[in-house]
């Protein structure tokens, strides 16, 4: 993403004054500072840059209190399942995982957002400024706020940016992020999730293609008997992104740094380790998230001692959706395929034990139709 100029970072438009709402508002009364000093040095004591982060309930609360109330809630601001994955890998010494949990804190968190990073500012993660002169946007742009942060997968499997890969389907009919993750999911329900995917207001397939197993709709007889069997993407998703050995750091001037052993450009469906009453499908898309036994192994030795109770290939739904597929061109492009499965060859010996319950044995793949 193009940095702003400095000016931009900061630059309040007067027109940001004509808002009836917003505009009205003295700065202090949510960055803090006196504006009674003539003194500009000391009149800036105790700003507060993001008056939003951690908490809004003061400030964005005092009027948007029905949003603002839920803010601990909100993946976007607590990534609480990075927490609780990371959790679940970490050794039970407490010593260990309190450095194990510090070393999250400087790096997996650094991508949070908050109320004034979607509607007000570009997100600090990618250096932050002004969207728009400090005027407030009721839907954020998507190139500067969502993919600003979600850009290496979601926005180059969207755009059709992975070399080869086409664009979703959705981004050719000009689909903004906000036309399936509507607000009611960004800003939290109340309730504390482990993971996106159980979000019950997210978004769903069903929630546009209402009609797909009405008998009268096209493809219906594949999709009635596909359905609880395999996730929409199985059928319906391209060649994504796979990152492999992250590894986080300080440099030595103390700034701290990722860095990945690889990434490749891949396709597998392996076994549903999320399997619900909501996802209950046997087989879904399986991407490699870039977790290692060592990601936290400048902090601490053996952090991650529970590696092995998460799969490292973790269901997925890549943004790349597209009615025809190589996969779906015929019955036996998928059935009888082993190139499209993950199986044992697959994964790196050290995480074999982890994706153990992930890994499709070649018995276990549909057979070829023969017609």
């Amino acid at each position: 993403m193009e940095p702003l100029a400095p000016h931009e970072r900061v630059f309040v438009d007067s027109f940001f004054t004509e808002d009836e709402n917003h505009g009205q508002i003295g700065c202090h009364e949510c960055h803090g500072g006196n504006p009674d000093d003539p003194d500009w040095k000391t009149a800036h004591k105790g700003v507060i840059k993001d008056p939003s982060y951690p908490d809004p309930s003061s400030t964005c609360g005092s009027c948007h209190d029905d949003i603002a109330r839920h803010y601990k809630t909100s993946l976007h601001i607590n990534l609480g399942p990075y927490k609780k994955i990371i959790d679940k890998r970490s050794s039970v010494d407490k010593i260990v995982h309190s450095k194990v949990d510090a070393a999250r804190k400087n790096h997996c968190n650094s991508c949070h957002s908050s109320c004034g990073q979607c509607h007000i500012s570009r997100p600090e993660a990618v250096g932050g400024g002004l969207l728009d002169g400090h005027v407030f946007q009721k839907r954020p742009p998507m190139n500067l706020v969502c993919t600003a942060c979600h850009g290496s997968r979601i926005k180059n499997e969207y755009f059709g940016e992975n070399k080869g890969m086409p664009p979703d389907i959705h981004k050719e009919k000009y689909f903004k992020c906000s036309k399936c993750h509507k607000a009611d999911e960004m800003h939290g329900d109340g309730r504390d999730y482990a993971s996106r995917y159980e979000v019950e207001n997210g978004p769903k397939c069903l929630d546009c293609h209402v009609n797909i197993y009405d008998l009268k709709s096209t493809n219906a007889d594949q999709h009635i008997l596909h359905k609880d069997r395999v996730s929409c993407h199985v059928c319906h998703s391209v060649k994504y992104k796979n990152c492999y050995g992250c590894h986080v750091g300080k440099d030595k001037q103390g700034i701290t740094y990722f860095k990945t052993r690889r990434s490749t450009i891949d396709f597998k469906i392996g076994f549903n380790s999320l399997k619900s009453k909501k996802r209950p499908e046997k087989f879904v898309v399986v991407r490699h998230i870039p977790v290692d036994q060592e990601t936290f192994g400048y902090y601490v030795d053996k952090g991650l001692a529970n590696f092995d109770r998460l799969p490292t290939w973790k269901p997925a739904t890549p943004h790349n959706i597209r009615k025809k597929t190589p996969q779906n061109k015929t019955c036996n492009s998928c059935h009888g395929n082993t190139d499209l499965f993950l199986l044992e060859k697959d994964v790196e010996s050290a995480y074999k034990n982890a994706n153990k319950d992930v890994i499709v044995s070649p018995e276990m793949i549909p057979e070829r139709i023969n017609k």
